[in-house]
């Protein structure tokens, strides 16, 4: 789709030629092309590129691009070649709806499934044709009135990602969570929910750092440091900095409300010591031993970690305590997978390598250690203390709601290195429990000069 003359529809020819038929693999997710850059990200086998020849904001193309994904997925599910030929036609509507001459404006999947829809578009009365205009344009359009379930239910993600580098010597380098609270609302009418995490939060930004103290409790034991966070545009940021509670009429549907980076205190679930013997030229010794850090009632589960060997290996023979392992010639790793591991645990891996002979001085530079794995526990310490839901016109409060809270996390790397994930599995709230979590975080887009496009890779 082309929004404006300054960029010709040869750029999708030297993007398929340069990016993605090379010869090499293109690893920069910014290519420069002849004046021209090109922002791209692929999903399966379906390259989305933003395309421009001014200097415009990196990270808001990509931040756009993402979420073109999120809205793409929301109306027919997974991104596919397949998929992308039978609603070519729906993602032009979309793209005509989200884009004016090329610059964002509305990237809400509630907003625009009210006037974009799969099934044939019937002719609008002039009251719903106003009511969908002051949707859009009214002070609460990210949700339309009138919304009936039978049952009202609520669920919650809490999924925190670890990124973690770690010397050989287990000294941590650098590590910070990335994590989010994805919300599931079905919810009737036009709710307001309240919900508190930890007694204390520290907000730090650009050197300063300020103590928000939890009104609904008078004692509070744990604090929490937050580098940054960033909110749904649902949230109430005035209640926030006055009351230091994040209050808001949530969205139809699933959506993210909360987004936060933490650097300090920083709890890992699972520790990687690796040790490698090199055995002459053609001959190497590895032994990875994982260590479980978090408490014995708690179990770990689908743990998978990916052992980079080097590109001249011929063989490996592995034994493994715990799991099973398998060495993968295609990936030049070996995958280990333990479906189960209880806390305070530790097991190990041996494997000994052959090595084809090759006349390369250069020394092996060991890629970092992968590993990817699921455990209720979070490693920034975040707690959701309480929610609160109240809707005034049909009268019914968080006591009449029905939900279920799901703690996550997901990867760690490490030998060199380590980036940590988990999932915090499913913990049941059934009616008239109290306990009771929410939070969300929506992208605003500001103005850009980029074309965008959609091709495959075929």
């Amino acid at each position: 789709r082309v929004y404006r003359d300054d960029i010709g529809r040869n750029a999708v020819d030297a993007f398929r030629v340069n990016v993605i038929h090379a010869r090499q693999q293109v690893r920069s997710p910014v290519t420069n092309i002849a004046r021209t850059s090109f922002f791209h990200i692929k999903r399966a086998n379906i390259w989305l590129a933003a395309v421009t020849r001014q200097n415009v904001n990196a990270a808001m193309v990509f931040e756009f691009l993402l979420k073109m994904c999120d809205v793409m997925q929301s109306y027919f599910g997974k991104i596919s070649e397949e998929n992308v030929k039978n609603n070519f036609v729906l993602i032009y509507e979309l793209l005509d709806e989200i884009l004016d001459f090329g610059y964002p404006q509305n990237t809400d999947t509630g907003i625009l499934k009210t006037f974009i829809t799969q099934q044939g578009v019937k002719s609008q009365t002039k009251e719903e044709q106003s009511q969908i205009t002051s949707q859009v344009t009214g002070q609460i359009g990210w949700r339309r009135e009138g919304i009936k379930y039978r049952r009202n239910e609520l669920f919650l993600d809490v999924l925190e990602y670890v990124n973690l580098l770690m010397s050989p010597q287990g000294q941590v380098l650098s590590a910070h969570v990335a994590g989010k609270v994805v919300m599931k609302s079905y919810l009737s009418g036009m709710p307001e929910c309240k919900f508190g995490i930890n007694d204390k939060i520290t907000m730090e930004s650009k050197g300063k750092s300020s103590t928000m103290d939890d009104p609904t409790r008078s004692t509070g034991k744990t604090s929490i440091a937050i580098d940054d966070c960033q909110f749904h545009q649902c949230v109430k940021l005035s209640k926030f900095e006055s009351e230091h509670s994040i209050s808001f009429i949530p969205p139809d549907g699933e959506f993210e409300l909360m987004r936060y980076r933490i650097t300090k205190d920083i709890s890992f679930p699972f520790r990687i010591i690796p040790l490698v013997r090199e055995v002459g030229r053609t001959k190497m010794e590895v032994k990875v031993v994982l260590k479980s850090n978090f408490k014995p009632s708690l179990i770990g589960q689908k743990i998978e970690v990916r052992i980079p060997t080097p590109l001249n290996t011929s063989g490996v023979q592995l034994i493994c305590m715990k799991g099973k392992a398998k060495y993968k010639a295609s990936e030049n790793a070996i995958v280990w997978k333990i479906k189960r591991m209880a806390g305070m645990k530790e097991t190990q891996l041996s494997a000994e390598i052959e090595l084809l002979q090759t006349d390369a001085k250069k020394k092996w530079n060991r890629p970092p250690i992968s590993m990817n794995f699921e455990v209720p526990f979070a490693p920034s310490g975040l707690k959701v203390r309480y929610l609160k839901v109240f809707e005034s016109k049909l009268n019914y409060s968080d006591h009449d709601v029905i939900g279920a809270v799901h703690w996550a996390k997901r990867p760690l790397r490490d030998p060199v290195l380590a980036t940590a994930t988990t999932t915090n599995t499913a913990r049941r709230l059934r009616e008239r429990d109290k306990t009771f979590p929410k939070c969300i975080f929506l992208l605003i887009f500001p103005t850009t000069n980029a074309e965008c496009f959609i091709i495959s890779s075929r």
